[in-house]
């Protein structure tokens, strides 16, 4: 086995049998996706459209993609046909976007909300109240193509343990919540995604069922 594969059999043997891993391939070459791949990961999270879609070709078609970055309107068509999972909603706006897109390509897309969780001010998502006060049923009615699996959310990037185990344990209860008032009847709204490189323990101690980690499995990223 190649260090790749070697560092995804160390992490998933770490890991709960009910939590899922995203490997981070944002800025990773097509031969290091491959090795993952041949590690038995099938599971791949992108920050950027047109990155995935250079790379989407030239890979093996059984590769399941997560959109894990921040998604614009006018970038929803190009995308919806790949991804299996967008985890970046932050919009009822793009909510319906990504409904008529896939309505058109006939598929259903699973969505995750992107809940904004940390201090700092740059990172998208909704806030607590938006979330509290919307009628997600009716909303996830009116979009057949698109299915609300969950919520994803980013902790503060700190050395501040507590912080972030706050972030994620706010997160937790909040999913619960949404879950009971509006999905209590449905089974497929069970994926909380947090957690990265840095903090995944912790978020797995606070009942995440998807980390997304990057650096643990390819090594530190080197810009060009």
């Amino acid at each position: 086995m190649n260090d790749i594969a070697d560092n995804i059999a160390a992490l998933k043997r770490r890991l709960p049998g009910m939590v899922s891993l995203v490997a981070v391939s944002k800025t990773r070459t097509p031969d290091e996706i491959i090795d993952a791949y041949n590690g038995g990961q099938r599971l791949f999270g992108e920050n950027r459209v047109q990155e995935l879609l250079s790379k989407q070709p030239l890979l093996p078609g059984d590769i399941n993609w997560h959109l894990i970055g921040h998604l614009q309107t006018n970038k929803v068509k190009s995308i919806v046909s790949v991804v299996s999972m967008i985890e970046s909603v932050d919009s009822i706006r793009l909510l319906s976007l990504i409904n008529t897109e896939a309505s058109a390509c006939r598929k259903t897309i699973d969505c995750l909300l992107q809940v904004h969780i940390a201090e700092e001010g740059a990172k998208t998502g909704f806030n607590k109240t938006e979330i509290e006060k919307n009628d997600w049923h009716s909303i996830a009615l009116s979009m057949p193509s698109i299915r609300i699996r969950g919520m994803m959310g980013i902790a503060t990037f700190t050395d501040e343990e507590k912080k972030v185990r706050d972030e994620f344990r706010s997160l937790a209860s909040l999913f619960k919540s949404l879950k009971s008032r509006c999905f209590s009847d449905v089974e497929w709204f069970n994926e909380l995604s947090m957690g990265m490189s840095g903090d995944w323990e912790i978020a797995v101690e606070e009942g995440s069922t998807m980390i997304r980690v990057g650096t643990i499995i390819f090594g530190e990223r080197i810009y060009k």
